[in-house]
């Protein structure tokens, strides 16, 4: 849905430090919505030209309402920080492929700002569901998941959970599964890519890049791909447009 739509804005909080839970209304956007996908929401201020991408975090198709959870990066998301109940902001969405849905048991891993898509995700598995959470230190969502299974919890510091990374976590709690959903930064999903392949498992990355346009027209978001892209004949696939969810063995990280 590549065109711009206008939502309202229902309420807003901080839930950690410079994280934001947003919930907007969007009956469109809300009811094309798959765990994974994002959204890019457009400033206000006319000085910053480019939409920034949201992922989604939860979504409520009866009531047409979007749960966005995000991290003021810069003076875009600082801006979106402002916004309070009864505003109108513009929308574009849902875009990107979302993760692939099965009943297998699962692994859900997220880290940092690439927890909120988990949730989404989380309702609608319908297999057993194992989830694992990275945090520099400050918690957040980690009470929302625990509604839908088993929650295990990193930190950098060890203040909660196992100290160390989600891997860690992982065999500390000797946890298995038949398939990995993940989203974090690069290096977390390099390990768990790994992880992935040494134990045979099936595994889906969400990849966070900086995008501009959403829709896989300025070609600022590529990433490393196995096999070559049809779009640029070249080992590149577009993160906005192909992804940002991918097998784990069609990347490379």
């Amino acid at each position: 849905m590549n065109e711009k739509r206008e939502a309202l804005v229902l309420s807003q909080g901080e839930i950690a430090k410079d994280i934001f839970d947003l919930w907007i209304k969007q009956p469109e956007i809300a009811g094309a919505a798959r765990p994974g996908q994002f959204v890019m929401i457009y400033c206000e201020d006319n000085s910053r030209l480019l939409p920034r991408p949201i992922s989604i975090c939860e979504v409520n198709t009866a009531k047409g309402h979007l749960r966005l959870v995000y991290r003021i990066a810069g003076e875009g998301t600082k801006e979106f920080s402002k916004l309070v109940s009864a505003d109108r902001i513009q929308v574009m969405g849902p875009l990107g492929n979302g993760f692939p849905l099965s009943a297998k048991k699962a692994i859900l891993v997220g880290g940092g700002i690439g927890i909120p898509p988990m949730l989404e995700l989380a309702r609608q598995l319908e297999g057993e569901k194992q989830i694992v959470l990275g945090y520099r230190d400050e918690l957040f969502l980690d009470k929302d998941l625990e509604k839908f299974g088993q929650v295990c919890i990193a930190t950098e510091d060890g203040s909660t959970g196992t100290r160390g990374t989600v891997i860690d976590a992982i065999k500390e709690h000797h946890l298995d599964a038949e398939v990995i959903y993940a989203c974090g930064p690069t290096p977390m999903l390099k390990a768990l890519q790994k992880y992935a392949i040494v134990h045979n498992i099936e595994c889906y990355l969400s990849m966070e890049e900086r995008m501009a346009c959403g829709i896989g027209a300025c070609l600022a978001c590529v990433c490393k791909s196995v096999g070559k892209d049809e779009h640029t004949n070249v080992h590149n696939k577009r993160v906005c447009k192909d992804g940002p969810v991918f097998e784990a063995r069609e990347v490379e990280l």
